[in-house]
């Protein structure tokens, strides 16, 4: 008689560490995707199309590159409280599951990237990407360009007409960069158990890649 209420019991004890297993499994395998997701770098590129209250900066390193129209343009338009500035920011992602050191090679979606803009560290203005990305397992890296449009004179009106055309023509004049800016994002990837966003957030820069 015991030894009939044993077998049950055996059976249902190897179901739990099947079970157990399987669950293990499934966990190792949602550990995996969370570590893949997480390769992928992020690296802002350049500043493209740079224009302030309308007028182009891509060929002007100085104040005085301006003409005497656009100076005044530029000029009247601070006075009425309003800056405004539209840029493309380009931003280089690289998903380094290329198949190499042992992992397996594989595409990534990127289906969303919260970001918000600082500038010399002061935050601005917020976005998202507008539809999915796909950034090929090649170890290259593939570009997203993000259009910003903002309000200089709301985040840095205080600081004077000269420092304000300053930092526009060190951002997207003929001599600038994307040094100033930084992207703190929130990177959202497509995985076999569906979308994953990043634990914490990431800041992006212009100096190296970053995950």
């Amino acid at each position: 008689m015991m030894t009939k209420m044993k077998r049950p019991a055996l059976l249902v004890l190897l179901c739990c560490v099947f079970i157990g297993m399987q669950g293990c499994k499934q966990l190792g395998d949602i550990g995996g995707a969370l570590t893949n997701l997480q390769r992928l770098k992020f690296k802002l590129e350049n500043v493209n199309g740079f224009q302030l209250s309308g007028i182009g900066l891509s060929n002007k390193a100085k104040l005085s590159d301006f003409s005497i129209t656009d100076g005044l343009s530029l000029a009247n338009s601070f006075r009425t409280n309003r800056f405004p500035a539209s840029f493309t920011l380009n931003v280089a992602a690289m998903n380094p599951n290329d198949g190499k050191g042992g992992s397996r090679s594989s595409n990534a979606t990127l289906q969303g990237l919260e970001w918000r803009l600082l500038i010399d560290d002061v935050p601005t203005i917020v976005g998202n990407i507008d539809k999915p990305i796909v950034i090929p397992g090649t170890g290259q890296q593939e570009i997203i360009p993000l259009t910003i449009s903002l309000d200089l004179y709301e985040f840095f009106g205080k600081k004077g007409y000269e420092q304000v055309v300053d930092l526009a023509l060190a951002i997207g004049g003929a001599k600038g960069s994307a040094g100033r800016l930084k992207l703190d994002a929130k990177p959202t990837v497509s995985t076999a158990f569906g979308a994953m966003t990043y634990p914490g957030r990431i800041t992006i820069i212009d100096k190296e890649f970053r995950n």
